[in-house]
């Protein structure tokens, strides 16, 4: 399994990307995309939206099951990846990538550090 290391990851499974401009860029991980299954649908916030660090901020639904998506930061989504509406299975495709779900300008740049990096996020799928 992939497991970039210039991500930042939660214990829920999303990772986050900071782009040159100080944006952060946030999807789920290839580990939660496969527990998860085939993705069919998937609900985030429009852009404008205030999220949260640590609470729900959308869902993905597969065929197996629905599966909430937490905020790795607090922040406004200033972009959300409107190719997921007709094609949610980018999410499996590609999850690092064209599968990316919000962009959110973080309130807290602090707040980064408290996310994994990706050896810690390795060790925690191994263990289950």
């Amino acid at each position: 399994m992939t497991i970039p290391t210039h991500l930042r990851y939660t214990a829920e499974h999303e990772w986050l990307d900071v782009t040159d401009d100080g944006l952060a860029r946030v999807g789920i991980t290839a580990f939660a995309q496969d527990q998860l299954g085939d993705v069919v649908y998937v609900d985030v916030p429009a852009a404008g939206a205030t999220v949260r660090a640590g609470k729900p901020f959308g869902v993905v639904e597969s065929v197996k099951a629905a599966s909430d998506l937490y905020s790795p930061l607090t922040g406004t989504v200033v972009e959300v990846n409107g190719q997921l509406v007709d094609h949610p299975e980018l999410v499996n495709a590609d999850p690092y990538g064209e599968g990316w779900m919000v962009v959110v300008r973080p309130a807290d740049a602090a707040e980064l550090d408290g996310l994994l990096d990706a050896a810690a996020y390795a060790a925690l799928t191994a263990e289950g």
